[in-house]
């Protein structure tokens, strides 16, 4: 190596500037190419430059979605985000030919300077952000569709909560009740052989919102439990507005439990894993059940009430 010389890094920047550019290519090679694309609106006046037309620019052609740093380009200028780099084999899937590690410093400045709007604008929000915000904001959106509550199945379906109501009863065939008080009874033949199970869903329809209580087998560490818990279909804001307690007895005995729901923002499994609801030992639950405790019989009282 000589004297001063460096290693030379993984990832080159990209910094030939347009000219240079079009005298190293073709003019066919670069007919189709983003760079010749953001050279004309660089080159130009940017705000004369449709946001449809940057929005096309910078559009992954593999998954649709905008790129964000680091943007690679192909030695043609056809451009992919650094997710489907690797998806494509190192192979562009404009032109066929090698990738590399070229980023596309053009292309990432482009995006430096603009404003978009939410990817949920049409659910609501009407906000407006600068390009490399706008991802972390679309995570957190308030108005961004929910997931669906259902926990028997791994569900992929998601959409608003009036949409989400009407897929539970009509898909997954839940239980529908009016009011905020209820009681419930869980039933399982020989319980002492289910190590982890969930029970149907069931929503009620209180205040004017939908509460979805929840009813597992699962075990903590070595010790078998059942656990009951209710989530609101909302935003955790609007679930801090109500308070709900769930009991279960028997024989004189009773065991109550009072809390928050907790919105459907959080999957069932992680409010499970947090602990967050009413918990029974399975022997318990068994003597709640009465017989020969060979059949779980659990009758789950509650209430809902929106706090003043």
């Amino acid at each position: 190596m000589a004297p001063g010389g460096g290693i030379c890094k993984d990832v080159i920047e990209s910094r030939i500037t347009f000219a240079e550019y079009d005298m190293a290519t073709s003019s066919a090679e670069l007919r189709g190419s983003p760079l010749r694309k953001a050279a004309a609106s660089l080159g130009g006046n940017l705000g004369a430059t449709s946001t449809n037309d940057v929005h096309e620019l910078l559009e992954c052609p593999v998954c649709l979605n905008l790129m964000y740093p680091p943007i690679y380009q192909c030695p043609n200028g056809h451009t992919v985000c650094s997710i489907c780099k690797a998806r494509v084999h190192n192979s562009c899937p404009t032109c066929r030919n090698e990738l590399g590690n070229i980023r596309c410093l053009a292309l990432e400045k482009v995006a430096e300077s603009l404003e978009l709007p939410c990817r949920y604008q049409i659910l609501g929000c009407h906000d407006i952000f600068p390009y490399y915000s706008k991802l972390k904001h679309e995570k957190n959106c308030r108005y961004r569709p929910y997931n669906c509550p259902y926990a028997g199945a791994e569900c992929s379906v998601t959409g608003d909560i009036p949409f989400l109501v009407m897929h539970l009863k009509n898909d997954h065939k839940v239980d529908m009740h009016d009011g905020c008080t209820f009681n419930h009874r869980y039933v399982k033949s020989n319980p002492n052989e289910v190590e982890n199970a969930t029970w149907m869903l069931t929503v009620f329809n209180c205040f004017g919102r939908q509460f979805c209580l929840h009813f597992e087998a699962f075990h903590i560490g070595m010790a078998p439990v059942y656990m009951t818990f209710l989530r609101f279909m909302g935003d955790e804001d609007e679930a801090r507005q109500f308070s709900y307690s769930l009991e279960v007895g028997g024989y004189g005995r009773k065991v109550i439990w009072q809390g928050v729901p907790r919105s459907i923002r959080d999957s069932h499994r992680k409010v499970r894993d947090s602990q967050d609801g009413l918990i029974i030992q399975r022997n318990l639950a068994l003597f709640f059940s009465g017989g020969d405790r060979q059949e779980l019989k659990l009758k789950v009282a509650g209430r809902i009430w929106k706090e003043q």
